[in-house]
């Protein structure tokens, strides 16, 4: 029997699972080079929260009635993301307690794939901010160049903790920025590639980008969201970023936290963000806005995440606002 729909038809080779084993494939690198960075410990607390997302992707959609899925690499992909966004010096508790939140609260109560309002992985990570913030805002690690890796091994996981950029830069101040990692011009470098702290997934921009680019080829993701994004958080911490108008650090504020991570990982997200080209721009730059007033006037010193999520919601509404003009005439012909 044909199941026959409305036009129109297209034909594709792609599909949910390709899709989200293609970026699983994308977050290979930069988890490889975090383990790299920090030690085994991101690798173990990566698998943990892999498992546990596909572990409660199962119970629930059993206990929902619903079809199991959990081959189509949706949880997987959320529990990778969920590892992103974390210190790497956490318990592996913690991660399989953000899986819970991100599958079963965030994911399936609220439908199921493409149904949820908010991106599973940064509700997940708000969550576990809130029910665990010691942890969540202390346990870094430094990097193997500091000597991170070897004191890990020596001193054990509680023995050794950093600042991260972010951190210092909202807490202390520029100056004790520089005496801790040099003077800005000097590091872009070093932040770019990924030698410096803070969470398992924010490392490597570079490896980050290069992922992004290959999805943009693709076609899975377009330009649109990353660009307004970072070009937003760009032009407002140069505004406002400094201790006078216009003295910020631009290259900075965006290599600096979860920017380029969110702005191709977590802003793209299909079913969270509008898929109209000017809604995606708006929302992008929304985004962009609040996470930079987070970052100067909050209490937290990264904002993408809440700026996400904050912004999950209004997708849907900006696509109805910036809906595409019909091209046929009203019916009755009424021009």
């Amino acid at each position: 029997m044909w199941n026959v729909s409305v036009s129109p038809h297209v034909r594709s080779s792609e599909s949910v699972e390709k899709i989200m084993w293609t970026v699983v494939a994308c977050l290979v690198p930069p988890l490889l080079l975090s383990v790299f960075v920090f030690g085994i410990q991101v690798l173990l607390i990566t698998a943990v929260s892999v498992l546990s997302c596909m572990a409660v992707e199962a119970v629930s959609q059993k206990a929902l009635g619903r079809p199991i899925s959990v081959r189509d690499g949706s949880a997987a992909l959320t529990g990778i993301l969920l590892a992103f966004v974390i210190p790497p010096g956490v318990s592996f508790l913690i991660p399989a307690l953000g899986a819970v939140m991100a599958i079963y609260i965030g994911k399936h109560l609220l439908g199921g794939l493409g149904y949820n309002i908010f991106n599973p992985a940064l509700l997940g990570r708000s969550f576990l901010l809130a029910t665990f913030p010691v942890a969540m805002t202390s346990a870094w690690l430094p990097p193997m160049t500091d000597g991170g890796l070897f004191a890990y091994f020596a001193a054990g996981i509680d023995g050794v903790s950093t600042a991260t950029p972010l951190a210092v830069m909202k807490e202390q101040g520029m100056e004790a920025f520089r005496q801790m990692f040099g003077a800005p011009s000097e590091i872009y470098g070093s932040f770019f590639l990924g030698l410096r702290p803070g969470c398992i997934g924010e490392t490597s921009g570079l490896l980050i980008v290069l992922g992004g680019l290959y999805l943009m080829y693709r076609r899975y993701i377009t330009w649109h969201i990353p660009v307004s994004l970072l070009g937003t958080i760009a032009l407002l911490s140069w505004l406002f970023g400094g201790e006078s108008l216009f003295g910020g650090d631009p290259l900075l504020a965006v290599l600096t936290g979860g920017a380029l991570l969110g702005a191709f990982y977590m802003a793209t997200d299909y079913v969270t963000s509008p898929s109209g080209k000017t809604a995606q721009l708006v929302y992008g730059a929304g985004i962009g806005a609040l996470t930079v007033l987070i970052r100067l006037k909050g209490g937290y010193p990264e904002g993408i995440c809440y700026a996400i999520l904050l912004m999950n919601p209004l997708s849907s509404v900006l696509d109805g606002w910036f809906k595409p003009k019909r091209f046929a005439p009203p019916v009755g012909g009424e021009k």
